[in-house]
């Protein structure tokens, strides 16, 4: 009977001009190059000084969470409800003559810090204190998809290279068995799977689109026809080539990718699998995320795999909830946005803070902008670049913090603003990467993260 696979052995025997010779000698080699060139892998490197933080989970709420209704109280509002704004408020229309909208929901103090926050959080009001809140961001892009990039890439175009890609190339993994930086989405972004591209760096940098539920990553089981052996065969005859074609084309990166793909593929998939399997969490961590609730399960699931990437040593972790574009309807529908993701949120704080790994594990919270404090159709809020919050927790921050303030109607930042190229150069600084410093040379030009946009870190939420 004719095999449908042919062994190591049959392989190399079969081969032509001794190349089969070649091959194994260089896959006994591991990634090391002949030609000495520079391998683009996911092997942990040292910071420029020591870090705070060895991992991030980035919860990016794309759409622009409304800051007057969640994290930035403003009392005025509901005094001047219905009136002139005592500022000119401009809109992306320049609607003439807008009027204020008081929030409909209720703040109250929390925690030892005493901050305040809407009653549409109460599980982030558990977890007040390990919070530092900006209330002072700013952007110059007022539309989704130009601020969406600024946000993930520092750029207000595409083709860039997302944060947590820059973040993996410049310390690549302590997990050598999943790729260094994770997407794990719950409703898009506008500007989709770019959220999370490697841009113009090698590929091995770039994010990898995980789903929670079913097989994580379309095509990584193996067919059940074939054996781990037959797999492993093939995969050692396709890389030596791969290595031979690879010296031959050193400035072609996307063959260091495929080389190792095809390697973490045979490994991902025993991990991969485990990762998303939830059955052997207790009762209380799965009520603790909220998977004992339709409302926020969905979310609830993809907190407790970021969890699990973080503790298993999967550097960036990204988790994406979409909705937050509340032209109207504002108090249902951000209701509906809050609802998915408070309790799972509070859940993985409280989660990470209880095994060890808050410490070492950076959160960061936000959307592209904000929303005014003036109303739109009504009952909703147009786009805010001039003042919004975000907030950060774990890995260096310290906790408890508010920084910033935006004015007395929480329409632009009036201390401290907080630009996204700060953000990111915060970001980067708790885990011991200068911001300056982390570049890579592309078509001629020295590149960072941040590009020539100004940024600072913000040193007074730093524990």
């Amino acid at each position: 009977m004719n095999k449908q696979f042919l062994t190591r052995r049959e392989a190399l025997a079969r081969s032509m001009g001794g190349w089969g010779s070649v091959v194994l000698s260089m896959m006994l080699r591991g990634e090391a190059r002949a030609s000495g060139a520079k391998v683009h892998d996911l092997l942990p490197r040292s910071p420029h000084f020591p870090a705070k933080a060895k991992s991030v989970i980035f919860l990016f709420m794309p759409g622009g969470p409304s800051q007057v209704d969640l994290l930035d109280p403003k009392p005025v509002l509901n005094q001047f409800d219905g009136k002139q704004p005592p500022i000119k408020v401009v809109s992306r229309r320049d609607v003439a003559k807008p009027n204020l909208m008081a929030s409909p929901f209720r703040f109250a103090r929390h925690g030892q810090s005493g901050i305040e926050v809407s009653e549409l959080l109460p599980g982030l009001a558990t977890v007040v204190d390990e919070l530092a809140v900006i209330r002072s961001g700013v952007t110059d892009r007022i539309d989704h998809d130009t601020a969406q990039y600024h946000y993930m890439s520092g750029r207000n175009i595409t083709g860039f290279p997302a944060i947590g890609a820059w973040v993996t190339y410049g310390l690549g993994s302590e997990n050598q068995n999943m790729p260094g930086y994770m997407a794990l989405h719950d409703g898009d972004a506008l500007i989709g799977p770019r959220a999370w591209t490697g841009g113009w760096l090698p590929p091995t940098y770039a994010g990898t689109l995980m789903e929670v539920q079913g097989v994580p990553i379309p095509d990584l089981k193996r067919p059940a026809s074939m054996s781990q052996a037959e797999e492993r065969s093939i995969i050692d005859m396709v890389n030596g080539l791969n290595r031979l074609h690879r010296d031959k084309h050193p400035e072609l990166l996307e063959l260091d990718t495929r080389i190792a793909n095809y390697e973490m593929a045979a490994r991902m998939q025993v991990e991969a699998l485990q990762t998303v399997d939830l059955a052997g969490e207790s009762e209380s961590t799965r009520k603790l995320y909220g998977l004992d609730r339709d409302e926020t399960k969905g979310f609830g699931m993809r907190c407790i795999v970021a969890r699990r990437l973080v503790e298993s040593g999967v550097r960036f972790v990204q988790i994406t909830s979409g909705g937050w574009d509340h032209h109207s309807k504002l108090a249902e529908n951000l209701t509906k946005s809050v609802g998915k993701i408070d309790i799972p949120i509070a859940g993985l704080i409280k989660d990470l803070k209880q095994r060890g790994l808050l410490d070492s594990t950076l959160l960061v919270w936000g959307g592209e902008f904000g929303r005014l404090p003036t109303a739109e159709r009504a009952d909703g809020r147009d786009h805010n670049p001039r003042g919004f919050s975000v907030w950060m927790a774990g890995g260096g921050i310290k906790g408890g913090t508010i920084y910033g303030a935006t004015d007395e109607i929480g329409y632009a930042a009036a201390e401290n603003p907080v630009s996204h190229s700060d953000m990111h150069a915060t970001i980067l600084h708790l885990l011991g990467v200068d911001v300056r410093k982390l570049t890579y040379d592309y078509d001629g030009r020295m590149e960072t993260l941040i590009g020539v946009n100004p940024a600072r870190v913000l040193k007074e939420i730093i524990a």
